[in-house]
């Protein structure tokens, strides 16, 4: 009887599955139907009331415009208004000067800048800014994305200021500082491995690591440490923004100290021809200056600067969605979101570029039109996993996989987070869906409740590499429409062996933490 409900509560993510991997659907498609299945579940075999059930998928639908959305056409709108001022092209040829490898501009930018993005943002803009420049720059869309999804596996954990950490320490009932110490020390491995990943995937070939395996060392090694004294001695908020920094700065040090003669065969392709002058330091000020705003701004009105980040996280409405039980009022937050700010970064970094108003507003329109079936996409599958939430399936599944495992649970612990994070499409939602479960589950194992709740952390940060919602994210962001399918299979081997590594750690730690 077990095995039916767990296959039942899991159908919806298994036609995801099937429906990208094997069916090949574009994800707008295939999200509505995974939704549908969802809906008459929970109303059939969980007995959920249709008035909750539609208030839930109602909160998720909330959740996915705002801010998830809004950050998401930000971020695109910020690259496509550089694109039609010229400044792209700028930011290419700077960018070219630091090196003219492929490898090695993936590493800063894919690496280096999406880490930033994402400790300071996250909400896809790791995977969307990086992605949408590199392919603006003539690399590979889907070798681009999968990079990209791959870079933003390890930052996760302690993205948008280290929101998924805090979380999941204050649902478990643990000192945020212990977990993130913990989750630092679990993703220390990953964080290693992933630049060299990277230059694989854009190479196409382990081969492409021949020249460029110093770099991708140094540019791991350079982000991991300085992200686990951060955990260690800061706290959850700064890892990533610390580490991200520290990569960035010694990547390109190493980078233009020590490799300007980049290989022939993995030079970037149609490069901003060279100039007779060079960039004055104003041009490129002017050419970076939206992301620049994006940075003072995320850093200026995050929690590293309470007073102001008081102020404007004050103004917000909230709004009881959900009628069942358990439900909290959904607070929309107007002014302290990564999508306003990165809107305002935007339009006051074009306008300094020389963008008036009415080109703005047709580089926007064009925007949402180039974005709508992401948004779909997100929309239906944040409703689908408030529903399987609150109806009690996600619970199901979780408490089955315990049932199985028995002591060999923390072996399934980094797969039960990743699990959340493959339905929601966010870290920090995982937690809250099993946060509480793992704390619990280790007290009944009498194993480290820290040691275990962090391992679902690290896995949920695996499971967003190739959730919809990312996939979905970073296909838009590359012009990939329609091509999800693609993404995804070559996404889904690179989480697999994360997993199997996460799950090793997580059992085997547990008998030294």
């Amino acid at each position: 009887m077990n095995g039916i409900i767990f296959l039942l509560a899991l159908s919806p993510i298994l036609w995801l599955m099937t429906a990208l991997s094997l069916l090949k659907l574009p994800a707008f498609k295939a999200c509505p139907i995974a939704l549908a299945i969802a809906v008459v579940l929970s109303l059939t075999y969980w007995k959920m009331p249709a008035w909750d059930c539609f208030t839930a998928g109602a909160e998720g639908v909330a959740l996915a415009l705002w801010p998830i959305s809004l950050v998401i056409l930000a971020a695109i709108f910020t690259y496509n208004l550089c694109i039609d001022t010229g400044s792209m092209d700028v930011i290419k040829e700077i960018l070219a000067g630091v090196s003219r490898d492929k490898r090695i501009l993936l590493l800063i930018i894919g690496w280096c800048f999406g880490g930033f993005m994402e400790g300071m943002a996250g909400f896809g803009t790791a995977i969307a800014i990086p992605a949408s420049m590199l392919c603006g720059m003539g690399f590979p869309p889907i070798a681009v994305t999968v990079a990209c999804l791959v870079a933003n596996a390890s930052p996760t954990a302690f993205g948008s200021v280290g929101i998924p950490t805090v979380t999941v320490a204050q649902i478990a009932g643990l000192p945020a500082g212990e977990v993130a110490f913990a989750t630092a020390l679990q993703l220390f491995p990953f964080m290693i491995l992933a630049p060299f990943l990277m230059v694989c995937i854009i190479g196409n070939s382990v081969k492409a690591l021949k020249g460029v395996w110093p770099v991708a060392l140094v540019a791991g090694v350079s982000f991991a440490v300085p992200n686990l004294l951060a955990a260690r001695f800061l706290g959850a908020e700064l890892p990533v923004i610390i580490g991200s920094i520290c990569s960035l700065a010694v990547t390109i040090g190493v980078s233009k100290k020590w490799y300007q003669n980049p290989d022939p065969e993995y030079l970037i392709e149609g490069g901003a021809p060279d100039r007779e002058k060079k960039i004055t330091f104003k041009e490129a000020g002017k050419a970076w200056m939206p992301f620049i705003l994006i940075f003072v701004f995320l850093l200026l009105t995050s929690k590293m600067v309470p007073s102001i980040n008081r102020i404007l996280s004050g103004v917000k409405t909230s709004v009881p969605i959900y009628s069942g039980e358990g439900g909290k009022p959904y607070t929309f937050v107007w002014l302290a979101t990564p999508g306003v700010l990165i809107g305002a970064a935007a339009v006051i970094g074009g306008k300094i570029q020389g963008a008036d108003f009415n080109s703005m507003k047709k580089v926007f329109i064009s925007t949402i039109k180039q974005m709508w079936k992401t948004i779909l996409t997100i929309v239906t599958i944040m409703a689908m996993s408030k529903i399987m939430g609150y109806s009690g399936m996600i619970a199901a599944i979780a408490g089955t996989m315990l049932a199985l495992m028995g002591s060999l649970y923390p072996l399934t612990a980094p797969l039960v987070g990743a699990l959340g994070a493959y339905v929601t499409g966010s870290g920090t939602s995982s937690s809250v869906l099993f946060g509480s479960l793992q704390a619990q589950t280790a007290s009944n194992l009498g194993i480290s409740q820290v040691w275990l709740v962090s391992a679902s952390t690290v896995g949920a940060t695996i499971g967003k590499m190739i959730a919809p919602q990312s996939i979905a994210i970073g296909a838009a962001a590359a012009n990939l429409l329609g091509s999800e399918s693609k993404v995804l299979n070559k996404a889904v081997k690179y989480s697999a062996v994360f997993i199997v590594i996460a799950g090793c750690i997580a059992f085997f730690g547990n008998w030294i933490y």
